[in-house]
Order: C-alpha cells, then structure tokens, then sequence
C-alpha cells in the first residue's frame, strides 16, 4: 500500500534545513514577501533581443534601476542607461505624459528599439537615438479586453459588452445591442476549454473573428455591495448544470469595408465553440465545435468570405469526456500544416495534420504527457515543446523533428524547466529549480548546449530555521502512484508526536506536488511546519499530467476517489510513530474546499480539524461546463449528485469546521456555504463561519495576511 523509495529520477528524500539557523517566519513575511524578497533570486524583464545574440535585464546600480545588456556567453555585461533617461526622452515626446521612477515592462523589437505600454499609450524607444515616439493611445472610457494586433497596430476592445475596433487611432463600433444579457468579444463558456479572450485577429489583421455570446436565457445571480447604505446589488449570468446555457456565435468583422457575417455552426445552440485559429491565408476558420455532453468533438474548417462550412477535419469522441484546450497551430512556410494536441491516445500528445483533415504523422507518443508548446523555429521543420517524459513530478524540454517525429531532450538536470525562447530558436533561456535548487537561469542553444550561466540563486531562507522536505510515492487502491511531499518542523524529533495539517486542492488542472523549489510548497507551509506541524500535501486521481485514465476516474463521482486516495495519505500519516493521530487537520480552497468538507463528513474521525475556504458543497449549482464535463446532468446522473452534495451529509460531523467564503464570489457562488450553514443549524452541528464581504473567489491583497491569520489561529486554537 506504501513505499518510500527513489523516484526514477531521485526524487525521494531531499533535505532542506540549516541546522544553525534559528529565524522564524512571520505570516506577514510568508504572504508578502514569498514572491518578492524571499523568493529565489530572479532577473527582472530578462529578455533575449531579436536578431541577435544578446539579452538584456533590469538590474541596479547605486540603488536604481539600469538596463544592463550582454552578448551570450561573452562574460562582459555593459550598462546602458538607468531609466531616467527613458523617462526624459518619453517627456520630451509626450508633454502630458508623467515621469516615472523606475522601468516600465517593455518589449524588444529590434537590437535597437523598444515598445512599452505607460498611462494608457504605447511608446516606442530607439535607442541610439535617445528618441521617444508616440505609437498609439489605448481607447478611453471604459475599454476593456484590449486586444491589439501586432504588425497593423489594429486594436479590437469591448465597451458596455459593445465590441469595437479602432484603426489608425479611430474609433469603429462594430456592434450597438451589447447588453441585456448580449456580450460582445469577451471570453466564452466560463473560460473553459483554454479560452482566455474573446477577440481573434486574422494574421494579416485584416479580419476580426469574435465572440457573440447571449445569455439573456442563463440565470441571473444577485452580488451585493455592502459600501452603499443599503446595500445594493449587481446581477450575474450564472449557468448552472443542468439549466438553460447560453448561446455563442462567432463572427467575422472586415477592417476595409465595416462588414460584418456570422459563421455557420448551426445548430444546437447549446454547444461549445472553441479553441478558434485563423488558416494561414486567411480564407478559413478552424473550430473545435464540442457538443454540450462534452463527448464528441468535431475540428470543422470554415470558410471566411461566408461564414459556410467547408468540411469536417475529424472527430473525437469519449465514453466520458473530451476536452479541447488548445487552437491548431500552423506550420511555418505551408499553408495547410499544423498541429494539433489531444489526449486520444491516453496522453496528451501531438499529431501532425493537414487541411483535407489527413493525419500525417502523431509527432509524440508514450506514457507521458505534453505540457506546453513553445512554437517552431523558422523553417518549420523542429517543434519545440515541454514534456513529463522523464517523471510526471518535472518539467523537461524537448525538441521535435516533424519529418519523422524524433524527440530531443534539451535539458539534463532533473527539475520543472521554464523556458523562454527567442523568435529564431536559436538560443532560449532556462529557468529551472529543483526540491534542493532554489532557480538557476542560464541561456542554452538551439541543441540545449549551454552557453552562459546567468543566475545560480543561493538559498533565500538561509537565515531561517527550515522544514525537512521529503517527497513520498504511495499506492492508490488501483495501483496508480501517489505523489506528495512533508515537511517535517525544523530540528524534529523522530521520538516525539507532532500534529499534522494536510493541505489539498485534489481537483483538475492544479498539481501541488512538483520537483521545484521546495517540492512546490509556499513559504505559509513552511511556516507552520516551523510552528510545530507536520505539512503533508499529496496529488490525488484527478490531478493533471498522469493521463487520461488517472484524470477521468473523478466521472460522474466527484470527491470519491479523490477522498480515497486523500484517506490513504492521511493513514500512512498515521502509521509514523512520529504523528499524534489524534491532531490531524485539513485545509484546501474551492475544490480543496469541497475536499475538506467532504472528509470532514464522510470520514469523521480522520481529521480533528477543517477549514474551508470557498467550497463547493452542492454541485448542483455549479457552473454547467465544468461540472457537466465530470458529472454529466443532475436527470442523467441523480445518484452522483445525491452522493456528492454535502448537504445530506452534515449531520456525520464530528470535528470542528470553518468555512470561509468570499461575499462577492462569482465562481463557487456564496450559496454554497449559506445552504451549508443553514443545514447545520437544522440538523444542530455548530460549525464556523467567516465571511469577506469584498472579496470574491479567492482573498487576495493586503486582506490575505488577515486570512491567513484567521486560519493559522483556528488551527492553534482548536488543534
């Protein structure tokens, strides 16, 4: 049922600790600083410039920002200018523009030229000539989605849900009947299905392809602002499973001519479009059209001029789900090549396609999935990729030959890889860590040679007391591996008992467990293992990057086999004659809510304590794209959503429990919890309760402190 040996890639048991060190952390130094001056040491706005081999960073001298620039692997790093000089030049350009006191983000266009957005302009910088010129101004009043095209400084955004181009500083309304449940050019389906925007400009930027959603049939729900006396409230469009769905089209606007025409993806309205490429020419659309069920999937190519189908590239189907999240990628230098990723085969992986929908050949196979795409070089012929080839814990990079479909790994050490690559792929930075390596930056060639090591960061916390990290393998009831991570409180004591607290998440699409800085724990774990805690965290079925038969064992039976796997943990937990099992909590947000509640309920005498935070307790009246996928419908699956609804659970409760919600989430709406407190009131379970009133999904800000304050305190408190 459990192991404790090596990874394939070693990844068993790494120690994080100084012995010597006695500094704690505070919760103020956990939350604020995590990312800032107590992260592993970065180089801000590292970049590689085009056309060269140079790259360039925002470094300081004398306590001010200066832009530094090197040739790769010269050795020798010359110092430009500091930013005041870019922020005289923007004044002398621009009267009414403001200074600024340190280096806006900007782009490399050339060796020689910079772009940058300040103040709701664009500005481009020539260096050598130390001159500023006015690009564009972004649209005022209440622009939002800003969508601006590359080469033709077009710009697309939405105003009132109204959509609107602008084209050589013009304003062009290109729809009046935004409102009233009409939304022009935003993002589509609850940003499912890898949608983030609602606007898709041709690659010429000639054409606009966007979103018409209408909602006007979808459920409306109140959000009340509690500023105003009395409070007054804003209306959501919020469909939820089982209900009336929106409806969306998409449509195509001419920049020459102010015309407007709607593809023709028939009927049912109900359906999901997704994952929208432009062909190459610009004669054709591609649409992963997904029927609502979400198990049958169609690649249709549609013609441009006249919104009509011209073929069907192929289909995909499942007994379960499919779940399109990625647009075809075209080929460079042809007009009908291009790739396409999906998890038919079991495993997200790559296949090369054309127009006529003929599959030329898969480009990557195997018990490993693809987790990102970085683009090709420019003759087309090499694919550049991330990948879990080496252990599902890691993140590698990989090159891949379309001709014949070879695989080549661009990196040796054992690690989660983000790389950066310039436009020519010939040379790319790595940014990596590892459980023992805080980050190390270095720029590698086109064959992951490495040129030059930029940064070797030391350890952050070296002056602190630090967790012992070991990453852990146990055995799921089907045999799938588990993978967690404990931190062990510093100095420990393998004679004494400690309480635990679990942290999880356990639902799609968010992996905890990784071979990264620390295992991927955030510095609030390391601060309550530093208060005494044993901080236990595992990935569970469901999780991503394991295939789809470890992901899609969650159907129809949400928290099920999630709790399973989740229980197998917190058993192993208690085998260790280390861990006072009688002092075990468990924490987790959203999904990790849902989690807590659920092993609070149904496995009662597990955990002492659970807190939370914003928690899906009733899946009923959950968004219908995301639930419908894992659940189907309430009439198809009655059974699934009587078992997971945690409201005819609530009279199991033994532990003490908080639940946390935020008053204006639009994301697991506030009636979760309500309905969860109502029935405990009915069926006499005194649970805790506290509520952001401003705050949505997630509490964010300086107001996070105060969050995380609440909960360590309950944990002391009641623990």
């Amino acid at each position: 049922m459990k192991k404790l040996s090596l990874l394939a890639v070693g990844l068993c048991l790494w120690m994080v600790q100084v012995q010597a060190q006695t500094k704690l952390l505070t919760i103020e130094d956990a939350i604020l600083k995590g990312r800032t001056t107590l992260a592993p040491e970065r180089l801000s706005q590292l970049a590689l410039i085009p056309g060269t081999s140079d790259y360039a960073y925002v470094g300081k001298k004398e306590g001010k920002e200066v832009l530094i620039r090197s040739r790769a692997g010269s050795g020798k790093k010359d110092t430009l200018f500091g930013f005041e000089k870019m922020s005289n030049s923007l004044l002398k350009a621009d009267t009414k523009a403001e200074k600024y006191n340190r280096f806006p983000f900007f782009t490399w266009k050339s060796g020689n030229v910079l772009e940058y957005n300040y103040s709701g302009k664009r500005y481009r910088y020539t260096l050598d000539k130390d001159e500023t010129s006015l690009l564009t101004s972004d649209p005022a009043d209440g622009a939002e989605n800003l969508d601006r095209h590359e080469s033709s400084n077009h710009a697309a955004f939405v105003r009132n849900n109204n959509l609107f181009v602008q084209v050589k500083g013009k304003e062009v309304a290109v729809s009046k009947d935004g409102g009233q449940g009409i939304v022009y050019g935003k993002s589509v389906h609850r940003e499912e299905f890898g949608i983030t925007k609602g606007t898709f400009w041709s690659p010429t930027g000639s054409h606009l392809a966007f979103y018409r959603m209408d909602e006007s049939m979808v459920t409306e729900y109140p959000i009340y602002d509690l500023s105003k006396k009395p409070a007054t409230h804003r209306n959501i469009r919020y469909p939820v499973a089982g209900a009336a769905s929106h409806h969306v089209k998409l449509g195509v606007y001419q920049v020459s001519t102010g015309k407007t025409w709607y593809i023709e993806t028939g009927e049912p309205a109900e359906q999901y479009l997704t994952n929208i490429a432009w062909t190459p020419d610009e004669t054709g659309i591609l649409i992963a059209v997904l029927n609502r069920a979400q198990n049958h999937m169609k690649l249709n190519l549609y013609e441009a001029a006249t919104g009509k189908l011209i073929r069907t590239l192929f289909e995909e189907k499942d007994n379960r789900y499919v779940e399109p999240e990625h647009a075809a990628l075209f080929v460079p230098g042809t007009k009908d090549a291009f790739i396409w990723q999906s998890e038919r085969d079991g495993y997200d992986h790559l296949y090369l396609y054309n127009l006529q929908g003929k599959l030329i050949r898969q480009l990557t196979k195997g018990p490993w999935v693809v987790t990102a795409v970085h683009g090709f070089d420019p003759s087309g012929k090499n694919l550049f990729i991330s990948g879990t080839r080496e252990s599902a814990l890691e993140q590698q990079i990989y090159r891949v030959t379309l001709g014949n479909g070879e695989l080549k790994k661009l990196t040796s050490d054992a690690g989660t890889h983000m790389p950066l690559f310039n436009s020519a792929k010939t040379l790319w930075i790595d940014n990596w860590s590892a459980v023992n390596v805080p980050r190390v930056i270095a720029i590698r060639d086109q064959d992951g040679k490495l040129i030059e090591k930029l940064v070797q960061a030391g350890n952050p916390l070296k002056d602190y007391a630090m967790p012992t990290v070991r990453s852990i393998t146990l055995k799921a009831e089907d045999g799938f591996d588990l993978y967690g991570r404990i931190l062990l409180p510093p100095n420990f004591d393998s004679t004494k008992k400690y309480p635990v607290l679990q942290y999880l998440y356990g639902g799609p699409h968010l992996q905890l467990v990784t071979n990264s800085w620390l295992a991927g724990a955030d510095l609030w774990l390391v601060y309550m293992a530093q208060q005494g805690y044993i901080v236990f965290s595992m990935d569970n079925h469901g999780s991503p990057n394991r295939g789809r038969d470890f992901e899609q064992a969650i159907h129809r039976h949400l928290g099920k086999v999630e709790m399973s796997d989740q229980l197998i943990g917190a058993r192993y937990l208690q085998s260790l004659p280390y861990v006072d099992a009688k002092r075990m909590a468990v924490y987790g947000w959203s999904f990790g809510g849902f989690m807590t509640t659920s092993l609070m309920l149904k496995s009662p005498d597990t955990f002492k304590v659970g807190i939370a935070g914003g928690p899906v307790i009733d899946w009923s009246l959950y968004e219908i794209m995301y639930t419908e996928r894992y659940m189907d419908t309430p009439t198809e699956n009655p059974e699934g959503y009587k078992e997971t609804n945690l409201l005819n659970h609530v009279d199991k409760l033994k532990g003490r429990l908080l639940q946390i919600h935020g008053g204006e989430d639009g994301t697991v709406l506030w009636q979760h919890s309500l309905e969860f407190l109502k029935a405990s009131v009915a069926k006499g379970k005194l649970i805790d309760y506290y509520v952001y009133p401003d705050h949505e999904h997630n509490v964010s800000g300086p107001d996070r402190v105060h969050l995380m304050k609440k909960i360590t305190q309950y944990i002391q408190d009641h623990l």
